[in-house]
């Protein structure tokens, strides 16, 4: 317990599913975190369940991919806590369809929010993290796909923002190291999250900028997928939330670079 004691996190989408569970986690573990969520409501919540646990959040709502969010962002965990120590590029979405059908806003869409937003996002902290040397190595988790590693028909869009995910973290390992700054990313296979489960309504959707977007998938298609995955079930938020957990702890100061696929032992 307590091994982010005294560190600063923020981590995007942490108002529900994944992020929510990375949030809990970090708290736990002593981080104080800036929560950002597209929505106040689960924002507020998430944050209301890490100070009921005994742990210290603010939210920071606002949707990613808007020019000025990243610097509110980062500025938000200067201002509220005094450093910045853990950031983890979690907020997401699919917005799936094969490629004849794909339409440019669907792919600037997924781009701008899986890979364009991370960017953004690490661009605003680094001028801190230069100019305020930490004694302790920081930590940068960013959230690939197994889709990212070896693609997945009908994710054109998705899996070549996470496969971009992958060219960043790579190239920031390198490029931060000389920081005391470990870059990270961790490729989730299926996890079950609102986005995964097979809906009790065919229609159920969620809004994203005034569109209508289709989640969920279906009994057959998620029995499928899990035939394929060695531990035979989708992972949970906390489970995908330890891999993340993992890669912010002391225990990883000399990992870097890597990819580590958090899929149940799924393999491409």
């Amino acid at each position: 317990m307590d091994r982010l004691t005294g560190r600063t996190a923020i981590v995007t989408g942490a108002g529900r599913g994944i992020g929510r569970a990375v949030a809990l986690k970090l708290a736990a573990e002593g981080a104080c975190v800036v929560v950002n969520d597209l929505d106040p409501e689960p924002a507020e919540e998430t944050v209301a369940a890490l100070k009921s646990a005994g742990g210290d959040a603010v939210a920071c709502v606002g949707d990613v991919t808007e020019q000025g969010f990243p610097d509110r962002f980062v500025r938000t965990a200067i201002d509220s806590f005094g450093g910045l120590d853990i950031i983890v590029n979690n907020a997401g979405y699919t917005w799936d369809t094969v490629i004849h059908k794909m339409t440019d806003e669907q792919w600037d869409a997924i781009l701008d929010l899986h890979l364009k937003a991370p960017f953004r996002i690490l661009r605003a902290a680094l001028p801190y993290l230069k100019a305020h040397p930490a004694e302790h190595h920081r930590k940068v988790v960013n959230i690939s796909s197994v889709a990212g590693l070896g693609g997945n028909a009908g994710q054109a869009n998705y899996a070549a923002a996470k496969a971009g995910v992958v060219g960043l973290t790579k190239t920031l390992a390198k490029e931060w190291g000389r920081h005391r700054v470990n870059v990270n990313a961790v490729a989730f296979g299926l996890i079950a999250t609102r986005l995964t489960e097979t809906p009790a309504d065919e229609g159920a959707s969620i809004t994203m900028h005034g569109r209508q977007i289709k989640i969920g998938v279906s009994a057959q298609l998620l029995e499928a997928i899990e035939s394929t995955i060695p531990l035979g079930r989708a992972g949970t938020p906390e489970e995908a939330a330890g891999a993340v957990y993992l890669l912010c702890t002391p225990e990883s100061d000399y990992i870097s670079g890597q990819v580590v696929v958090c899929g149940g032992g799924f393999t491409l």
